[in-house]
């Protein structure tokens, strides 16, 4: 029989946990997580990290195996999971990736261009460039040094702007140029099923989850992660609009308005990303049956 790889995506809060959850048990199998910031410790509840009762269900990877110092990139994720895959298709024939974080979801499935690795003494020069010049001057240098990447680029991402200009500086070529985005052929079949629900009843449950995180103890959370939050493992929706409100910036009920509606807008760029990959079946949450016919029919 052939390795299935069973990606389960979707926007933050479209209900992909308890799918993930019963698809695991009805194969008889372990999840492995594609969520850039469940990998972190000390991150549970702002993250919806897997409860202790949901690891006891299911065996779950890639889940606080990381500290908050730790630096950590899609690349690594990429070569994690494939060397993860080999060990768990000796034993299962079938296995569930299931998260929202766009790129590791890409890394896995299609692999990552092989960009050169930026020297410190680059990154130290484009960050202080960014501190004393500020955002709009390296956006217009990239214009000038790779206008293809310019007109694609999110341009209020500095980590995005920075890093294209850093490869800009060492290679003497443009970013784009190693971009090649050539898809890596993987030794397993990959089954991509997507959940999506209209925009409002998406919002709903964003603002409810929210509002379930800060009874839960978000805050508490947040205020124990408070030293570290410089760190980018923290720059992070729920955590940066807390930080404000202990640095007195903002109000507390001003801080959880913040945090619903960066939610609501992380959720419409995932969509669009997920929009553009035409392998993805869709299906609402509650076509449970029609999921589970549906992956039946398609493993092999």
């Amino acid at each position: 029989m052939t390795n299935n790889l069973v990606v389960l995506i979707g926007p933050t809060g479209v209900g992909k946990t308890d799918l993930s959850l019963r698809l695991a048990e009805e194969f008889h199998t372990h999840i492995i997580s594609a969520d850039s910031r469940q990998l972190y410790g000390y991150l549970k509840i702002g993250t919806a990290a897997p409860t202790a009762e949901q690891l006891n269900r299911v065996p779950h990877h890639l889940v606080g195996t990381l500290q908050l110092t730790d630096y950590y990139s899609a690349a690594q994720y990429e070569a994690e999971v494939i060397q993860l895959l080999d060990s768990l298709f000796q034993k299962k024939d079938t296995v569930i990736l299931t998260g929202g974080s766009m790129m590791y979801i890409d890394a896995v499935c299609k692999g990552i261009d092989d960009i050169p690795t930026v020297d410190m003494e680059t990154r130290e020069l484009l960050l202080q460039r960014y501190e004393n010049e500020g955002l709009d001057r390296l956006c217009a240098e990239l214009k000038l040094l790779d206008p293809e990447y310019y007109s694609i680029v999110d341009l209020k991402n500095h980590k995005r702007v920075i890093h294209a200009l850093e490869i800009c500086y060492m290679t003497g070529k443009t970013y784009t140029s190693f971009r090649t985005q050539k898809k890596k052929e993987r030794p397993f079949h990959i089954l991509k099923i997507g959940l999506t629900r209209e925009r409002e009843e998406l919002y709903n449950r964003i603002n409810q989850r929210v509002d379930s995180m800060i009874k839960d103890g978000l805050l508490e959370e947040a205020k124990a992660v408070y030293p570290y939050r410089h760190l980018n493992s923290l720059n992070t929706v729920g955590y940066k609009e807390l930080f404000k409100y202990f640095d007195g910036e903002w109000e507390l009920s001003f801080a959880i308005e913040k945090m619903k509606q960066n939610s609501r807008i992380y959720s419409r760029k995932q969509m669009t990303w997920f929009k553009r990959d035409s392998d993805i079946k869709w299906f609402h949450p509650t076509q449970e049956k029609e999921i589970f016919a549906y992956l039946r029919k398609m493993i092999k």
